[in-house]
């Protein structure tokens, strides 16, 4: 994007992140999941990263939280609640950890990680050992008095354990446990009341009734994460003891780290046991262990420098929808494929979404160039839950349902992929076993070949972990092709086996082929006008353009062949009629396995014309142009001799 395209990109992320935030903070409501909001947010951060003199001092980078509700009494924040920036890789959490110990100029640093709940940031203030004060985050600086409310948590001390300094504040998560949600919800259906749509908003709302038995009426728990007062901790896993010893439930599943790979096994190990926890995580929190280091690291805008948080892939997130491809089944079934802005996903790299039909994309009004919500839940491609209206582009153009009747556009898709396998030479990629991988959404241009993976393969029916990885290891394994071969791959009209060594020897790259003009192409033996049009249609055109493209993006590489040696080296062969000991494709691949090559058409460099059973014309031209003619017992016996 253009500075001005991404000013303009900016203003409206902010806008959107900016209501949905009011929405959530401020009145309560959820329009938008977190994980979504979340990826606009992260989008915003990069683009600001890419242009800091963009960044304004209102932007949702520079807050923490919304502004604290109008019925409950301000708080100011001694210290204030600061928001944690997010990585959402190993490769950024390396980037953050590469950042930090520059800072602090040392090699290494200890850490500590403890889980990241999905819950309500709060803030308990206590003068001699008991409760004086409890105050929601807010915007960070200023939040709300709820102390009453909190005072309903039997998790939280009224009064604390030991001898505790004159004043202490602790700082900790208000959240629900996972069993006492669902049954909470379970009895709101008995009761014929609407199930509440996630823990985190329950936590908050309840936290925020004015009414303090309606939170004491609610199954809330809490566990402390911070002692904010200084009472001689040196390191974070050292405060875990002091809140133990003044009665507090210190965040559980937390761990010191020595090293990065310690902190990815953590990080990998709580994925595993995540759905089987008591409560709601969404990742992990990764602090500088040494409190003197990390407060000498200071903070940037609205975040500590020495903290970080590593969110767990998302099962939601946006993009932005570039085209839109028609997918149509064996019945004749039509379906519309967005091609999007490459986002992660659950882990993955996700490039087209399923739009279902006609009907779901005049229902979504979604268009190409609108920002999307996409979800994944246990599919194997991405769906559309909705449109983000409010960041759409001006010229954002109306998705059309192309006019076709029979089966085809699939026929000629799945041919089209058939052709680049077997150029490729990809082994257990039949008919089948494309055509599922269609119907899947996983397969619409060659290229995506290159993007399979086993995780994606293993659900699907003919395949197991063993077959899944194998096929896909068989794939990746001819990510480098003759540029010859990869000249057949891309389907030029008119273009041969036997074409495409000639193009390739002529030129030596597909670059220098796309800029041969029509002259230069002419003076090759064997292409003609026909040949040399068609050659630079193919390349003038935008989807050849975006294909070549997309073969490069998955690290498809083309290599010369060598010359192979042998008596058959340079001699160009061509069959004609019926063999009986072979086909005629597996006599060339003799021919070239001795360094010959199997031509296409009769030229006058052709060295022999091998004539089988029930010849053609072939047989008559090889004749007129004075070509040696074998017999296939000639042929069989020149190839037995090699």
């Amino acid at each position: 994007m253009t500075k001005k395209e991404t000013q303009e990109r900016i203003k409206k992320l902010r806008e959107t992140i900016n209501r949905h935030r009011y929405e959530y903070h401020v009145l309560d409501k959820q329009s938008i999941s977190d994980a979504a909001l979340d990826s606009l947010k992260h989008e915003l951060f990069l683009l600001e990263q890419t242009y800091p003199d963009l960044i304004t001092p209102d932007s949702p980078t520079q807050r923490v939280g919304g502004e604290p509700l109008a019925k409950f009494q301000k708080v100011v924040h001694g210290e204030r609640m600061l928001s944690m920036e997010d990585v959402f890789s190993f490769e950024e959490l390396q980037a953050w950890y590469k950042r930090v110990t520059e800072r602090a100029g040392v090699e290494r640093l200890e850490l500590f990680c403890m889980v990241k709940l999905d819950g309500l940031a709060i803030s308990l203030e206590y003068k001699d050992g008991v409760l004086a004060r409890a105050a929601t985050r807010g915007d960070g600086a200023v939040g709300e008095d709820v102390t009453q409310n909190v005072k309903t948590i039997d998790a939280v001390p009224l009064k604390l354990h030991g001898k505790p300094p004159h004043e202490l504040v602790v700082r900790g998560e208000i959240y629900m446990p996972v069993k006492a949600f669902d049954k909470m919800n379970r009895e709101r259906v008995k009761e014929g009341l609407e199930p509440f749509a996630n823990p985190r908003n329950v936590s908050a709302g309840s936290i925020r009734q004015l009414d303090p038995k309606i939170a004491a009426s609610r199954p809330l728990d809490f566990f402390a994460w911070d002692v904010i007062t200084d009472v001689g901790q040196r390191t974070h896993d050292e405060e875990w003891e002091i809140l133990r010893a003044f009665g507090f439930k210190p965040s559980p599943e937390s761990v010191a780290c020595r090293t990065l790979s310690d902190v990815e096994h953590y990080y990998k190990l709580l994925q595993k046991k995540r759905e089987k926890l008591p409560f709601w995580i969404d990742g992990i929190v990764i602090r500088v262990n040494e409190n003197r280091v990390k407060e000498n690291l200071g903070v940037v805008g609205k975040t500590p420098r020495g903290l970080v948080a590593w969110k767990f892939p998302a099962e939601e997130t946006t993009t932005v929808i570039q085209d839109v491809e028609w997918s149509m089944g064996r019945t004749g079934a039509l379906t519309p494929v967005a091609v999007l802005k490459p986002t992660q996903i659950g882990g993955t790299t996700v490039r087209h979404a399923s739009l279902h039909n006609i009907d779901e994309v005049n229902r979504l009004d979604v268009r190409i160039g609108d920002t999307v919500v996409l979800y994944k839940a246990g599919d194997i491609i991405p769906k559309v839950r909705r449109v983000l209206r409010e960041l759409r582009p001006r010229g954002a153009k109306r998705i059309v349902e192309p006019k076709v009747t029979d089966t085809h556009l699939f026929i000629k898709r799945r041919e089209r992929l058939l052709h680049a396998a077997r150029s490729f030479e990809i082994d257990g990629l039949g008919p089948k076993i494309v055509e599922q991988l269609m119907e899947a959404g996983l397969l619409v241009s060659p290229p995506d070949l290159f993007r399979l993976t086993p995780d994606e393969l293993q659900v699907l029916p003919r395949f197991a972990e063993v077959s899944a990885h194998k096929l896909v290891d068989e794939i990746q394994s001819k990510k480098k092709i003759p540029l010859w071969r990869f000249l057949v791959a891309l389907g030029i009209p008119q273009v041969g086996g036997e074409t495409a060594r000639d193009l390739a020897d002529r030129f030596g790259s597909v670059e220098a082929l796309a800029k041969a003009t029509g002259e230069t192409l002419l003076g090759i033996d064997g292409v003609g006008e026909i040949v040399a049009e068609e050659i630079t249609s193919f390349f003038e055109e935008k989807d050849a353009r975006m294909l070549l493209d997309a073969y490069r993006r998955v690290g498809v590489e083309t290599v010369m062949e060598k010359a192979r040696g042998g008596k058959l080296a340079g001699k160009i062969f061509m069959f004609t009629g019926t063999l009986e000991a072979m086909s005629r494709e597996e006599a060339k691949r003799r021919v070239e396995a001795l360094g010959g090559r199997g031509g296409s058409a009769v030229t006058k460099q052709t060295d022999y014309v091998v004539v089988g059973k029930d010849t053609g014309s072939k047989e008559a031209l090889a004749k007129k142009l004075g070509i040696k003619r074998l017999s296939e017992g000639e042929f069989l016996s020149m190839i037995e001799h090699e």
